[in-house]
């Protein structure tokens, strides 16, 4: 079988492992606050540019999404999304469990606009409609597209004038930054978010996503909010220790150039075959049109995600490349899709 599925279902890369045995059997303080860990953060800095940053480690995106959110706003406010935006329709209800409403503005490739914002914002007009006052945007988005540097500095512009935090999702922020339509670099990030999400869990670490906050009125008390949702974890070095080590010799952006490469291979081969797409990604996840008989039998040979009738006809399909995809593997797969469709 050739798995396709996500980029999250490999272990993690050897350094890492290698990282993790290395420090296997020494004792460090709990929860966190222990040497490596705090090595960890000051390479991050380091690579950011930004000294005062606060930098926290938490398991799982869901997890760091729902408490930074959290933490940021008052009961009354709330968050702009798109509608395809992970809170809005991959984490269960998360925001809105903890009392914050999600605005969310229609798009077609995931991205958000800051023409959006504007209509969010001329919505919500008085105490009588929830108060926007987070933007939420991911990068890459949940269908590929990312971020050109003019599209975030516009949103921060906005964001700006209407008061507002923008925040960032970095899940696949690896993967964003280094395609070949990217023009930003990490350091643009932090420079024109007010926090924003280092994903590990997609890019070759066991989990681990790292929390970075650049304004300072958001940084006051996140500890004592990350332990009140239990996301203090009290072997916190381990977190520490994969981040440590993918922040040494830039492996987290080595990682992610392999992926996109393994996915622009995938990509040009399947337009090549006459496939369509669903949008244009720039990043690692490619969304297929296969027609139901091709996806009947290529289903029975490799593992994706069927993620819904496209119509009668057709079904859309999500091709995931990883860290971890060898070559050999798109090269099978094109080949799959070749013979099924009969040329």
């Amino acid at each position: 079988m050739l798995y396709f599925m996500n980029d999250y279902s490999e272990g993690a890369h050897e350094k890492v492992l290698d990282a993790l045995i290395k420090t296997n059997k020494e004792q460090h303080i709990g929860y966190g606050v222990d040497e490596i860990t705090s090595e960890a953060i000051k390479r991050i800095k380091q690579r950011l540019n930004k000294p005062n940053a606060d930098v926290h480690f938490l398991v799982t995106g869901t997890q760091t999404n729902t408490i930074a959110i959290a933490h940021f706003l008052r009961p009354y406010e709330s968050v702009i999304a798109t509608d395809l935006g992970h809170i809005s329709v991959h984490e269960t209800g998360a925001i809105e469990a903890t009392g914050h409403k999600i605005i969310e503005m229609p798009s077609k490739d995931g991205l958000l606009t800051a023409n959006m914002i504007d209509a969010a914002m001329l919505k919500h007009a008085d105490e009588h409609w929830v108060l926007p006052k987070l933007v939420y945007i991911s990068n890459a988005t949940e269908t590929g597209t990312i971020y050109t540097k003019k599209m975030l500095e516009d949103i921060r512009k906005t964001c700006d004038k209407y008061g507002l935090y923008l925040y960032l999702d970095g899940a696949r922020l690896a993967n964003a930054l280094t395609c070949a339509d990217n023009d930003m670099t990490i350091e643009d990030v932090a420079h024109l978010t007010d926090a924003f999400t280092i994903g590990g869990t997609k890019n070759g670490i066991l989990f681990g996503e790292a929390l970075v906050i650049t304004n300072n009125l958001l940084k006051t008390h996140m500890r004592f909010s990350i332990k009140q949702r239990g996301a203090l974890l009290a072997k916190g070095r381990l977190l520490g220790v994969q981040f440590n080590a993918l922040f040494e010799d830039d492996l987290y952006f080595e990682m992610a150039k392999h992926t996109n490469e393994m996915a622009t291979l995938l990509k040009t081969g399947i337009l090549e075959l006459g496939y369509k797409l669903v949008t244009v990604p720039s990043t690692n996840l490619i969304f297929t049109i296969l027609p139901n008989n091709v996806h009947k039998k290529l289903s029975e040979l490799c593992f994706y995600e069927a993620e819904h009738p496209f119509d009668s006809d057709n079904m859309e399909a999500r091709f995931v490349t990883s860290w971890a995809t060898p070559k050999e593997d798109v090269i099978e797969l094109l080949r799959l899709l070749k013979e099924l469709k009969g040329l």
